[in-house]
């Protein structure tokens, strides 16, 4: 048991509540893990489910719950469960003119049903990073990356792309920050020459990827830095992490939605640039100056030649 003091006057926010259960998830027996791991990825139904449905979609018993409660400092369930209740109660923003807009999306068919979902989804990933992403945290995170020897980011599968895109776009401005893993070669083959001063972007999203955990633990024991970006408070790879970062990639579509994922580093990306000193601007300046002088961009001019 640990020694968090719940005040019965009032509850906690529901966001730290989910933050001291991810805390204490890689201490727990197997199944209050898998209770947790529920409850962290499903905390929507928390405040609306009642305790058998939730053990039930879990797959552990009713008591699992308490336990699991108890192991944050609640003295069961119902107390668990009572800020996110509250949270209900309260209400949140209503947008009337957006749901019409998504609702006349639907009309017309099996496509124009699928479209409106994309759309809803997009918005509340969105919607979702925002309100749930603290600004001081980015900063924190961007001011590990200026004063760093050196940033490796590490996206496979999907996040790849974006992982060259961020180390593309800090490139314009230091020379510090690189893509990984880099083409026939494995993270952890990039993360050699790593040491304590370094910092590793990381991110992975269900189903996890072994060789982004593989390598967040070969960080970790070398002493690295590492910003984990990830979907869920049950991701192994946040753990540890010393910035610790949850993005939403709900999809009607087969695959992971990025869109909130490519809205956060971008906004990673402007916090750098902007802790960065006077010569990193003039450094972007200069990238895209000596790209006009070499003709690199069209410009209005070319019309009619």
């Amino acid at each position: 048991m640990n020694d968090m003091i719940v005040p019965s006057s009032e509850s906690p926010a529901p966001a730290d509540v989910l933050e001291r259960l991810a805390g204490e998830l890689h201490g727990l027996t197997p199944q209050l893990r898998k209770a947790a791991a529920y409850v962290l990825d499903n905390p929507n139904e928390i405040g609306v489910s009642s305790i058998r449905q939730i053990a039930d979609a879990a797959r552990v018993k009713p008591n699992t719950l308490v336990r699991m409660a108890r192991t944050v400092g609640f003295d069961g369930f119902e107390e668990f469960r009572r800020p996110f209740r509250e949270q209900i109660r309260q209400g949140r923003d209503s947008f009337p003119d957006r749901a019409r807009w998504l609702q006349s999306l639907s009309r017309g068919g099996k496509l124009s049903g699928l479209y409106a979902e994309i759309a809803a989804a997009s918005i509340a990933n969105i919607e979702g990073l925002f309100s749930g992403t603290d600004a001081k945290a980015i900063k924190a995170a961007a001011d590990e990356i200026v004063e760093a020897r050196a940033t490796y980011v590490l996206g496979v599968g999907i996040a790849n792309p974006l992982a060259r895109n961020f180390a593309y776009l800090a490139g314009m401005a230091v020379d510090t920050v690189t893509a990984i893993p880099r083409d026939g070669s494995l993270p952890v083959d990039a993360l050699v020459r790593a040491r304590k001063g370094d910092v590793l972007v990381a991110m992975t999203f269900k189903p996890y990827r072994r060789e982004v955990v593989e390598a967040v633990e070969m960080a970790l024991s070398d002493g690295v830095t590492v910003i984990a970006i990830s979907d869920s408070l049950a991701s192994p790879i946040l753990a540890r992490a010393k910035h610790s970062f949850v993005v939403p990639v709900d999809t009607p579509q087969f695959f992971t939605s990025t869109v909130a994922l490519s809205a956060f580093l971008e906004s990673l990306m402007a916090f750098v640039i902007a802790d960065a000193n006077d010569e990193v601007i003039a450094n972007v300046e200069r990238f895209h100056q000596r790209r006009h002088d070499f003709g690199i961009y069209w410009s209005e001019e070319e019309k009619g030649r």
